[in-house]
Formats: structure tokens, sequence, C-alpha cells
């Protein structure tokens, strides 16, 4: 019985640590929502970009799209595609496709090159021997094939609209110390299913309440690593792309705000893309992100806090850092209320207080953070949000205490490779370049 009492207090510590592990993310979400109601109760918002500078077009700089590539089959048509029909000078519109495709992608991209370069598109099909660095590898060898002042980055499944770099460039051109530009990105195949539906709702919180309400109070915010802009050289004064991380976007996000630079957030216009239809696939890609965050704390963090920030700052960058220990937190604070369950004879009358508190904490982030996007983007109808955001929660245990372990060991040192997500070309392809 001794035994039982002192395993039973062991799981509640743990239990009680891990639950403050979810309030201090917790935390950070409510911060998030009161900057949103604050500005809502004044009428003005705390921030806006510079205005766009305007710049002839004998005056634009050139711009390097980048599209890295994996066994994306026929999604490079419409990526190439794309690329090509975006409104800017013919003769500063570079691209390149960044494809270390062991697949028929390298035939079928051969082929569109071939017609768009005939077509006077500047495009090319950059091939390495190896994926070494993966993406961050073939982002850094594509640059290094370019000296184009601004280089425009696209996941294989984003589609931005034909004006993307008219309206979005003169942002960065305005403001010499912004180092990237951030698109909001939206997802065209959310409604596929109930899963895709559950992502657009979180993901449409990301960029509204997340992204542009970090970007407004002056926080550090990271670049998503596609449907955005990097300055030639902010990328060259923070070191280049690294591959010693899954998240080479925010590793890049980081070094380049300890360098000096900033971000811009722009709303409008949205780049859409694509979020994966099938769970299994859905937590390859969390557990990527997930570990890259990891490994991005562990490299970064002491030089947050051994740099000249300002203590908001260097707190606000770590809050940012650190918000996927909801992960590992929430795997942790289930499988102890579990275990107490079990231990106390499943009598859950003492725990219940914990749990209330924390069925509160849930309840008021995730109506907090998902409410304001969906309504203001005009996602559907209440009953459609309720149904949706009502699926979240069980999602994300899910896919923490799937995850938790890989997660845990990265945090010890384990080394992670990269793995793709798998997705389905989109079904209303965009219009052939001329």
């Amino acid at each position: 019985m001794i035994a039982i009492d002192a395993l039973r207090i062991f799981f509640e510590i743990i239990l009680t640590v891990a639950v403050c592990g979810l309030v201090i993310v917790g935390g950070s979400f409510l911060l998030l929502i009161a900057v949103n109601l604050i500005e809502l109760l004044v009428g003005a918002r705390w921030r806006e970009p510079l205005p766009p500078a305007v710049v002839p077009d004998a005056d634009l700089p050139h711009v390097l799209v980048q599209i890295p590539a994996f066994n994306e089959g026929e999604m490079v048509i419409d990526a190439l595609h794309t690329a090509a029909n975006l409104d800017w000078p013919r003769d500063k519109l570079h691209i390149q496709l960044l494809d270390d495709s062991t697949d028929d992608t390298v035939t079928i991209a051969k082929s569109v090159i071939r017609e768009l370069s005939l077509a006077g598109v500047d495009v090319k099909h950059v091939r390495r021997d190896n994926r070494v660095g993966f993406k961050a590898g073939a982002l850094a060898a594509g640059l290094a094939q370019s000296d184009a002042p601004i280089i425009a980055m696209l996941d294989v499944d984003f589609r931005p609209p034909r004006d993307w770099l008219r309206v979005s460039v003169p942002y960065l051109l305005s403001d010499p110390k912004a180092g990237f530009l951030q698109s909001r990105c939206e997802f065209s195949n959310y409604r596929t299913n109930w899963l895709t539906r559950a992502q657009g709702l979180l993901l449409d919180s990301h960029f509204v309440m997340e992204q542009a309400t970090r970007y407004r109070a002056g926080w550090l915010f990271q670049f998503n690593g596609t449907g955005g802009l990097w300055r030639r050289d902010a990328v060259s004064q923070a070191g280049g792309w690294s591959a010693d991380s899954l998240c080479e976007d925010m590793d890049l996000t980081v070094r380049a705000e300890l360098a000096g630079w900033h971000g811009i957030f722009l709303m409008e216009p949205p780049v859409p893309g694509l979020v994966p239809e099938r769970v299994r696939h859905w937590r390859v890609q969390q557990r990527r992100w997930s570990n890259g965050f990891v490994q991005v704390a562990r490299k970064l963090l002491p030089r947050v806090w051994s740099s000249d920030w300002a203590l908001r700052d260097k707190v606000s960058a770590s809050a940012l850092i650190l918000i996927q220990a909801f992960y590992p937190c929430a795997a942790i604070a289930t499988v102890s209320f579990v275990f107490c369950l079990i231990l106390s004879g499943l009598n859950p009358v003492a725990y219940l207080p914990l749990m209330g508190f924390l069925a509160i904490l849930i309840a008021v982030v995730a109506l907090g953070m998902t409410s304001m996007p969906y309504f203001l983007l005009r996602r559907g109808t209440l009953i459609e949000y309720l149904k949706t955001v009502a699926s979240v929660p069980p999602l994300m245990v899910y896919v923490s205490v799937s995850n938790a372990p890989s997660i845990l060991k990265t945090l010890f040192g384990r080394r992670e490779h990269f793995k793709r997500t798998p997705k389905v070309r989109p079904t209303n392809p965009p219009e052939r370049t001329a």
C-alpha cells in the first residue's frame, strides 16, 4: 500500500508539472487574445506596415522564386506555371525548381521547364547529386546560383495570386531593415474532410491571431517557409540557410532577428496551399515541426538570452520558440492522469479541480484563438464552427501522445531525418503561360 501511494504521489507531481507547462503555453495564447481585445476596444491597431514603396518598373529589383521539390509528381506542373504567371517584369523574374527528386518528377519537370523557356521565362532546373541538408541544403544551393536581391519562397503546393509580388515586394522595399515578409496563407482543400477543416481552423488561428498579432505587437514572429519573401542581405548576414534543424525557417528567422533584421506580416493577398488530408500524414508533419522547434530551442535560446535584447523581447521570443512544448506537456499530463486514476482506485474526485481548471483554460484558448479568424474570414456557420472546434482538443491529445516519444528523444540530442508530407494535386490547375 505504501508503494502504491508513493507511486501515485510521483505521478501527481509529474501531472502537476505538465499542467504548469500547459498553463505557461496557454498564457502566451491568452496574451495574444488580450492584445486583440484591447485593439478592438481602442479601435486602433498597435502597429501597421510602412506604406509600400512606389517604384517604377524600370527600377524594380530582380526577384528569384525558389520552389523546393522532392518526388512531387505532376504537382510541379502547376507550381511552375503559377510562378511563371506572376505579374513582374519578365526580365527581372527568375524561377528555380530545386528538384531533389528520385522519381519521374524529374522528367515531368524537364518537359515543363522546356515549354516555359521557349515562352521566354527564365526558369532553371536545379539538381543536386544528393539531398544533403534536405530543404535547407536545396535552398542554399539555389541561392548560390543567383544574385537576385529578393527571394520569393513557395512550397510546391502553394499557388499565389498573380499580383502577389506586385503587392508584397513594395512593402519589403519600403522598410530597409525588414529581412523578410510573410504573407497570410490559406488552404484550398480545407473543406475536404473533418481533419482538413480542423487544420484550417488551427492555421487560420496561427496566421490571424499568432502571426499578425505578434507582428503588430512588435514581437518576434516566424517565417513559415512558404508564401513569403526574403531579402538576400538578411539571409547572408544571418549566416545563410542551416540544415541542423528540421525547422530551417524558424532557425533563420531567429538568427536574422539576432543580426538586427525584422519581419513584416501581410494579411492580403493570401497565398493558398494545401493541408494533409490523412491523419498519418498530418502526424508526420506535426512531428517534423515539433522536433524542429526543439532543435531550434537547443541551438538558439542561449543566444537569445545572452543577446542585448530587452527582457520583453527575450520572453516573447522564448514563448514563440517553446510553443511546441504543448505537445510533450499534453502527452505527459494525459498519461500521468491515467496512472493517477488507476492508482487511486478510479476515483477522480481529488483531480476534478485541476482537470476543471485545465478544461476552462483549454476552452478559453480554443474559442478565443479560433472564433475571431473563423468569422473574420467568413469560413462558415456557427454550427459548423462549433463542430469543428470540438474536434480539435481530442485531435491535439492524439498527436501529442503519438509524437511525444520522438520529441523527447530530440530534446536529448537525437537527430531526426526530414520526412516529406504527401499532398494531392489541386483540382483547379492555374492558367498556362502564353
